[in-house]
């Protein structure tokens, strides 16, 4: 494992602790405001950070979305100049229109070095098999 392995490794921890903690601020901010995210279960591609969360913010107005928890396990990283790439497995508990669910994902987010911090650029969701 490299520094740079286990800066991408950080990075991807503080997203994912945010994610499950339902905390949006601090989600959002590890993500760059260019980044672009595909997930199974929207229909288009989302082309900024602020689209997603203009997105979110609507599954929580409309939807009363909120995050109640998220295990990743399965860490892979893959390192490049000045990028990464971090997949992993993610058992995410959501609650929805009143309904709580368990998803089973995989995840892999891509990583650019911007100044001194890693932020992430893209993010893909896919059902896990």
């Amino acid at each position: 494992m490299t520094v740079k392995d286990d800066e991408i490794l950080a990075a991807a921890a503080q997203i994912v602790a945010a994610f499950g903690s339902h905390d949006p601020l601090r989600y959002f901010d590890g993500f760059a405001m260019d980044a672009s995210f595909i997930f199974y279960s929207t229909p288009e591609r989302l082309e900024s950070r602020a689209a997603y969360e203009t997105l979110w913010a609507k599954w929580e107005t409309e939807n009363l979305f909120r995050v109640l928890g998220c295990i990743s396990t399965n860490h892979h990283v893959q390192t490049g100049d000045g990028f990464g790439i971090f997949t992993h497995d993610v058992e995410t508990m959501v609650e929805m229109d009143g309904l709580v669910d368990t998803m089973l994902e995989r995840e892999t987010i891509v990583f650019e070095k911007r100044g001194t911090r890693w932020l992430a650029v893209h993010e893909h969701l896919s059902p896990r098999p």
